[in-house]
């Protein structure tokens, strides 16, 4: 997913966000260090370079050529690359304070991005990151002063703006993925303190784009929205993604029972949540508004929330048109079963209706043992790590009860560094991956 921060016309009027090419530039140059230091020093930080160039060009030529450099250096070992792309790229100074009008340019399409840096930012710490999808007749300007002033100084707040608040298309996911993306690049975000909150339309957004991308967040806050019966196998993908959920009992445009629903769900599976219902009213808005009675109890649940980056055990329901990695699994080939169209929510063909979706659960059951369960799946591949398995030692993984490999899956740093610039996670490092296929089922 190619996308971009340019400034508006009128562009002395407005901060802008770098270009990825003119980011890199300007890592390579801040990682310059005179002659006069130490040679294993400077090749230290040559290494460095190229990693950041790898990760941040987008000339696909660039891309392999550097990457195919890497590969060659002797200094680029799994380790030593592991402990860069942990530590992150550096990060500068930056405007603080309210910055309303950026724009970020998603499948060539200008979209506008409002933002909330505290004034006491400094490059040098983390800061969580709070994304937040408006309602239909909203923008994301419109929420930076109902965040901003209980926030507090340890988070960013990002809006951004889509037309109408149709968060439950494709091209919004996009929009909300290359939001965090760049807004790491240019700030120093904890990948551990990312959270995804919507009102309204941008609630149900917050619950599709949510579970499709589980393994990103640190928590989910929908309010006063919900979603289709249909989609409610997703929530599976919720496993270790915690939910507060926000409805007014009086809510006459997203009726109550909605997230009551999702509330038993979430229940009935035992995933973590807080369901908080409210009678309050607003003159304009009647049942169906955010009260800001309910914030400081969010901030404080947002302030107590951590990813798991890692975890143990995952689960990830898919359709066909989300076949990308979830945390350190991926499913890549199916059998036939229900695809979302460019709106995620208007299609409703028969595989749609009857819930025909592919399941996949992973786990580690014991030292370098997991087991991995499926249905409706071909194919798909594990990503793996020091945090999940010994990879000096054999490996073990069993498919539906059956052995499916056994031995030793060797870490490389191409994987390493390919799945970095796909993830852009530094919490999520995988350097070996497994692919497996499945035997076919009869008919």
């Amino acid at each position: 997913m190619r996308h971009s921060f340019r400034p508006f016309d009128r562009f002395h009027q407005r901060r802008l966000f770098l270009l990825p090419v003119l980011f890199s530039c300007l890592l390579w140059a801040s990682l310059s260090i005179p002659a006069t230091h130490a040679a294993e020093e400077g090749a230290s930080t040559d290494l460095a370079s190229q990693v950041w160039q790898y990760l941040t060009t987008q000339d696909a030529e660039q891309q392999r050529t550097v990457l195919a450099s890497i590969v060659q250096r002797p200094d680029a070992t799994v380790q030593a690359v592991q402990e860069l792309l942990r530590k992150g790229p550096p990060h500068g100074l930056q405007p603080v304070g309210l910055l309303p009008d950026e724009q970020i340019v998603v499948r060539e399409r200008p979209y506008q991005l409002s933002l909330s840096v505290p004034q006491s930012y400094e490059p040098t710490r983390d800061y969580a990151l709070i994304v937040c999808l408006h309602g239909a007749g909203f923008t994301g300007e419109a929420y930076l002063d109902r965040w901003k002033s209980r926030l507090g100084e340890g988070y960013i707040l990002a809006c951004p703006t889509y037309p109408a608040g149709a968060w439950f298309t494709r091209r919004a996911e996009d929009l909300v993925l290359a939001t965090v993306q760049a807004v790491q690049q240019r700030y120093r975000i904890d990948p551990n303190r990312i959270f995804l909150s919507g009102m309204s339309n941008g609630g149900i957004g917050a619950w599709l784009i949510g579970m499709h991308h589980a393994p990103l967040f640190a928590g989910l806050a929908p309010m006063a929205s919900g979603i289709d019966d249909v989609l409610f196998p997703f929530l599976e993908n919720l496993r270790t993604t915690p939910t507060y959920i926000i409805h007014g009992a009086q809510d006459q445009v997203m009726p109550v029972e909605l997230s009551r629903k999702l509330a038993g769900e979430l229940k009935n599976l035992g995933y973590p949540y807080i369901y908080r219902e409210h009678d309050r009213t607003h003159a304009m808005a009647g049942g169906h508004f955010f009260p800001r009675e309910e914030l400081p109890d969010l901030v404080k649940w947002f302030d107590d929330q951590r990813r798991t980056p890692v975890p143990k055990a995952l689960t990830v329901v898919r359709d066909a048109s989300h076949l990308l990695p979830f945390g350190w699994v991926r499913i890549d080939a199916t059998d036939q079963i229900a695809s979302f169209s460019e709106d995620l929510v208007d299609k409703r063909d028969a595989s749609i209706r009857q819930r025909i979706y592919a399941r996949l659960t992973a786990q580690v059951t014991g030292p370098n043992r997991i087991e991995v369960k499926t249905d409706r799946v071909r194919q798909y591949t594990l990503f793996l790590n020091e945090d999940l398995v010994d990879l000096s030692k054999p490996v073990v993984i069993t498919t539906d009860g059956q052995v499916s490999f056994e031995g030793v899956v060797t870490p490389q740093v191409d994987t390493l560094l390919r799945q970095a610039r796909l993830r852009q996670d530094p919490g999520q490092l995988y350097p070996a991956h497994l692919t497996l296929s499945l035997p076919q089922r009869p008919s």
